[in-house]
């Protein structure tokens, strides 16, 4: 139980550094000075990631023999993924948060609720290799969002979801069997769209893209 305690108390005092960080922010907010606001609002979120990581480790340490089966169930409640095959046959999945632009650090937080979800999809299906394909990411931001808040589509983040889909999706995500397309459009809730999708069909995608309801595509468990 020391190492619990141990962890415990780091969590303890991240959070109150998060207090101070959050009363400083809004304090700048407040103020109009917005520019000073995002660096804060930026350190403000690395500290939240740190504190997430630290907790979901925490119901290990008690020695609980269920705790990490337990932990997977509260992320997966906490961040759904919708996943399947489109009715064009394409492989998708929908992340409800749009992934934050971090050009160094962990990328724990995505893999902790994402492969999980991805295992589960296929727990009782054969894997699906799309050689010759595009993997395309289709970020989906709030309309209300400021053009100039919007963001780089690469970053470490996006690198992750390539791997976990390749696991399941690709031989592999090299040059040789994908190719990468990226695009942004606007909409009621941000997301962040993945698609794997065969060469001979990105014409098609392109098309279908253009009038794609806000909510998504019907997604199913199983190709057409």
């Amino acid at each position: 139980m020391k190492v619990f305690l141990e962890v415990l108390d780091k969590i303890d005092r991240k959070l109150k550094r998060m207090a101070e960080q959050l009363e400083t922010t809004r304090w700048l907010a407040d103020a109009g000075q917005f520019d000073a606001a995002f660096e804060h609002a930026i350190h403000l979120e690395d500290t939240a990631e740190r504190v997430t990581l630290l907790t979901r480790a925490l119901p290990a340490y008690t020695g609980r023999p269920n705790a990490r089966a337990e932990v997977e169930k509260a992320i997966t409640t906490a961040h759904p993924v919708d996943i399947g095959f489109t009715v064009e046959g394409w492989f998708s999945l929908r992340i409800p948060l749009l992934l934050p632009k971090k050009e160094a650090g962990s990328t724990e937080y995505i893999r902790a609720f994402l492969y999980p979800a991805v295992h589960r999809f296929f727990r009782d299906k054969e894997p699906v290799r799309y050689s010759d394909c595009v993997l395309i990411y289709r970020h989906v931001y709030n309309r209300d969002r400021p053009e100039r808040q919007r963001r780089d589509h690469d970053n470490i983040e996006v690198n992750m979801v390539s791997d976990i889909l390749a696991l399941y999706a690709m031989p592999d995500d090299g040059p040789d069997v994908c190719r990468h397309y990226y695009c942004s459009t606007k909409g009621k809730e941000e997301r962040t769209e993945a698609y794997v999708v065969l060469m001979a069909d990105f014409k098609d995608w392109l098309d279908v893209e253009k009038t794609m309801p806000e909510e998504g595509v019907a997604l199913y468990d199983k190709p057409p």
